[in-house]
């Protein structure tokens, strides 16, 4: 650890993310594409088949270190690999290895076949995430809680309508995910500017097998290098996700100050303070908050990069180099962290309660203003009545129902028994049960649908 300078090596992401983007898993990924490139020659004409198995036998010899050594010396990671393969292999494939290709022929792809593996990893976790908010959403579908807008006490809600407006969030993004494969995971292959010129009528012919051979659709046409909205689209994304998982992680913080108290990640025997033992931080939901920024910070880069010049400039590569396996790391972080959450979080009926009456029932002065309009009153004349019994039993610290109840142009429309009934916090929640089940259903066919 003493050698590592980024904190993505240690602390965050997952190893299984980590292997994805390593310099080993990156160059294994470039022979793999090179010898598909070979195979697509060999089955066209165009290259003679004894060359494949000539590659085939030396790709375990050439290592990640054996490239990045020769590229100090040559400055360039691709040439390093081809002329490595080509010493290594000899005979046929020394000619054929590479031929009619550019670099980011063999780079976009292995970007693509790199980005489909990490994208089932967040597809994975995100529809874990999925499962188990619509889980909580059904269990506490009917437990009321406040609402609030603006920070303020709104109308009420329940705990398991709050979970499930975020699972229809998050199926949202599997959505985005799903849809942003089929443009992002393309293979790339169409040479030094994208013309297919090296391999004259064959070109077609060669795509397709290559394609074929690495279970990808080609882009229909490029320049040196793929479309890069493709990558922005992949930001893009993720930022958007990153940032639902914020609003989740802030909705917890929020709701465990220890004013409200009304949902709260456990820590257990942990610190939360080196200088206050009786902190409790929402750490976990924190950190969350903090890698989404980081995600979202990313954003710019990635639209600049689909402006290159022309058919292409290089400017785009040393950026991708840093920002792609960063990218799928913190979201990685941050969906394992959302998953970590949801098993710590713990709940207070209790204090829901308390919340929920904070107001002396003005919570449901709409429903009040309701009643009157369904007993004559225009809109107007309603919501003057509601208002001023609310402020008056929040001034007196009287519920809502019995303050009505004393004013004569209430009284007159609405006798005491049935504002005592209807005016109650708990009833006025509105079909939350069968709003829950449509988001869970709904999020149960996006993730069997894609």
């Amino acid at each position: 650890m003493s050698d590592t300078l980024c904190v993505f090596e240690w602390r965050y992401g997952s190893e299984e993310m980590r292997r994805l983007f390593s310099r080993e898993n990156i160059v294994k990924t470039y022979k793999r594409v090179e010898l598909a490139l070979l195979e697509a020659l060999a089955e066209t004409g165009i290259a003679p088949i004894e060359a494949v198995e000539q590659l085939r036998s030396v790709l375990d010899t050439v290592t990640a270190e054996d490239v990045y050594t020769e590229e100090k010396r040559i400055k360039h990671d691709i040439a390093s690999l081809v002329f490595l393969l080509a010493r290594k292999a000899g005979g046929e494939a020394a000619k054929w290895v590479h031929f009619g290709a550019t670099s980011y022929d063999i780079v976009d792809t292995a970007w693509a076949l790199i980005l489909r593996d990490a994208l089932a990893i967040v597809k994975g976790r995100l529809a874990a995430v999925i499962e188990k908010l619509s889980s909580l959403a059904s269990e506490y579908s009917r437990l009321p809680m406040v609402g609030r807008t603006h920070g303020q006490h709104a109308v009420p809600v329940t705990l398991g309508f709050k979970f499930a407006n975020y699972v229809y969030e998050f199926a949202r993004s599997y959505e985005r995910l799903c849809e942003l494969e089929k443009r992002l995971l393309r293979v790339k292959l169409g040479g030094a500017v994208g013309t297919m010129a090296s391999w004259g009528g064959k070109g077609f012919i060669v795509r397709r097998k290559f394609a074929e051979k690495l279970g990808l659709e080609p882009h229909i046409i490029s320049t040196q290098v793929a479309p890069r909205d493709g990558f922005a689209e992949l930001a893009a994304v993720a930022a958007i996700l990153a940032s639902q998982l914020d609003r989740f992680a802030f909705e917890v913080r929020e709701l465990s100050r220890p004013e409200i108290m009304e949902v709260w990640e456990e820590r257990g025997g942990t610190v939360g303070s080196s200088a206050m033992p009786q902190k409790r931080n929402p750490v976990t939901a924190e950190r969350i908050s903090g890698i989404a920024r980081f995600i979202r910070s990313l954003m710019p880069g990635f639209m600049e990069n689909i402006v290159l010049w022309h058919e292409r400039d290089l400017s785009n590569s040393s950026f991708e180099r840093i920002a792609l396996p960063h990218l799928l790391l913190a979201l990685d972080q941050a969906l394992a962290d959302m998953l970590a959450l949801l098993e710590k979080l713990r709940f207070s009926p209790e204090n829901m309660k308390k919340n929920l009456y904070l107001g002396w029932g003005t919570v449901v002065a709409e429903k009040l203003m309701n009643m009157l309009i369904e007993r004559g009153l225009t809109r107007e004349e309603a919501y003057k009545l509601s208002q001023k019994a609310a402020a008056r039993a929040l001034a007196e610290k009287r519920p809502l129902w019995q303050v009505a109840a004393e004013m004569h142009e209430v009284s007159k429309r609405i006798d005491e028994k049935t504002l005592e009934k209807e005016l109650v916090p708990e009833k006025y929640v509105g079909p939350v049960e069968r709003l829950v089940e449509d988001a869970v259903r709904y999020a149960v066919q996006v993730v069997e649908r894609c």
